[in-house]
């Protein structure tokens, strides 16, 4: 049985209240974001100036967010780039090679391992953590460098990351104000104290509220946030969510039964509540990629056929990082939406 929503609890002050928890963090992201940046902006400078002349071999991100890095940097990182979330390291890492770990907890051992085994190596390292953490006391050597971080957000100490591979030639340029802004103006039009008739994310939630929503996104990092915001969704609603390839969820639309205009949308025979249909929801970042276009094309179709509802979330920031950022915010605002007008406890 599908749980009740109760879309008036969307602009309820005291349901807002108590989905606090979870609101605050994502309004607050921007500022995450650019205090990390002011925070490591010494340390980045040491680390540039430290570095070695010669471009590295390759570039090897290790600990479990490696993946982010990689969908950022991987089409245009001048050597070879390897993401690499498991304990340890490949067997080749050696000196002629840069190993980055971004750590925002600094307490997962499978990042201090890789570290330690960079340093053991003679590997150039460098550490995004919080000083003292379990990461930074193995970053400790002669080309080892720790940015000292503070907020514990994944994207935050991303950015920090990504600005210093930029300044050593080794990704694209990357502007943490650009970052901030796109996530602020998420922030401000997906507030809570917005009206649901002009909010893009409670507007999304009621959409998905007697669906079982399936996120899709063309490019690397559209593909990489509708698979975390269908983890959000998941924690919020206790429902099923579903983020995969083109491939992946024609099958699922393909299935969908077709409504009949005169079925009860509410009941089936036994007076019981519908099954959740799908819904399709597009990540759009402005990819113009032929294929992006083409996979995009066919899902709309076959979504049409089937009568399956498509929602879009769509974003304009002038960098991937920043539309990244931006579509997954307003992903997760509407997750947390979502999980407000079930009633569910709030998970942050």
């Amino acid at each position: 049985m599908a749980d009740w929503f109760d879309e008036s609890l969307l602009d309820d002050q005291d349901a807002l209240l108590r989905g606090d928890l979870a609101l605050r963090p994502l309004a607050e992201a921007g500022a995450r974001v650019r205090r990390e940046a002011a925070e490591v902006a010494d340390a980045i400078d040491v680390a540039v100036r430290t570095a070695q002349d010669d471009r590295p071999r390759a570039v090897v991100a290790a600990g479990p967010d490696s993946r982010l890095l990689r969908a950022v940097l991987e089409p245009s990182c001048p050597v070879p780039f390897v993401a690499w979330p498991h304990a340890g390291l490949p067997g080749w890492a050696g000196s002629l090679d840069l190993v980055v770990v971004l750590s925002p907890e600094g307490s997962d051992r499978g990042s201090a391992s890789a570290v330690a085994e960079a340093v053991r190596r003679g590997c150039q390292v460098v550490a995004a953590c919080p000083a003292g953490s379990l990461v930074a006391e193995h970053a400790v050597g002669r080309h080892a460098t720790v940015l000292p971080t503070s907020s514990r957000d994944q994207l935050a100490v991303a950015v920090v990351v990504l600005q210093y591979l930029s300044r050593v030639d080794l990704g694209p340029a990357t502007d943490a104000d650009e970052v901030a802004k796109a996530l602020d103006d998420v922030a401000v039009s997906c507030s809570p104290h917005r009206d649901l008739a002009v909010n893009p994310a409670k507007m999304l939630a009621i959409a998905l509220a007697d669906a079982t929503p399936l996120f899709w996104g063309g490019s690397v990092l559209a593909a990489r946030a509708a698979r975390r915001i269908a983890e959000s969704v998941r924690r919020a609603s206790g429902r099923t969510s579903l983020a995969g390839d083109a491939e992946h969820l024609l099958p699922v639309i393909a299935s969908a039964t077709l409504r009949d205009v005169f079925d009860d949308p509410f009941a089936d025979a036994d007076g019981e509540p519908t099954e959740l249909r799908p819904a399709l929801v597009v990540l759009d970042d402005g990819s113009d990629d032929p294929t992006v276009r083409e996979q995009r094309g066919r899902l709309r179709a076959t979504a049409d056929e089937r009568q399956v509802r498509v929602e879009t979330i769509s974003c304009t920031a002038p960098s991937e990082i920043a539309c990244y950022a931006a579509l997954l915010n307003h992903g997760r605002y509407a997750a947390t939406y979502l999980g407000l007008g079930l009633q569910r406890a709030v998970v942050a």
